[in-house]
């Protein structure tokens, strides 16, 4: 499970080499495309984040952008609301050429097919799958509560702040 906070970047550890579709080409020719599905309201963002692939897992990087509009999916931003629990599935994407994480070089989807082309890169398959909880940042949660000082006798009930 990746655990990450709101209006925040994160990281995320996850095993993605014993899964590798594509092995005839070097790891510098993979990324990996993830897919973020909200419980709540089914949501999908698409992000390929910033990543370091080792031989046993892969870090990958998510960057928050505070302005929706201005959400880049292809250098790694995401802007993640509300809070709660998100899937998520991890594609593995492969070029035979160098890779290039743009707009018309990269798949937008894994259902995305670009034309056939050694600088374009192809989505091989789901590598991996889990849960993401978002927390919500101190101070921004939906619901706060104000804390009171226990009375020594009878209970009391609060009202208002």
């Amino acid at each position: 499970m990746i655990q990450a906070t709101t209006i925040s970047n994160f990281k995320a550890y996850l095993s993605t080499e014993d899964n590798r579709i594509n092995t005839s080409v070097a790891k510098s020719h993979i990324r990996h495309l993830v897919k973020l599905i909200n419980d709540m309201d089914g949501s999908i963002d698409y992000v390929y984040p910033a990543e370091v692939i080792e031989e046993r897992f892969t870090e990958m990087t998510f960057t928050y952008e505070s302005v929706l509009a201005n959400v880049d999916m292809f250098v790694g931003e995401v802007h993640l609301l509300p809070a709660g629990y998100w899937k998520y599935e991890v594609y593995e994407v492969s070029w035979i050429g160098v890779p290039t994480v743009e707009d018309g070089y990269a798949p937008a989807t894994e259902t995305d097919v670009l034309p056939v082309n050694d600088y374009l890169g192809v989505v091989k398959g789901m590598v991996t799958k889990g849960k993401l909880y978002l927390a919500e940042a101190e101070g921004t949660e939906e619901v706060q509560y104000n804390q009171h000082e226990t009375t020594e006798g009878t209970n009391y009930v609060y009202t208002g702040n």
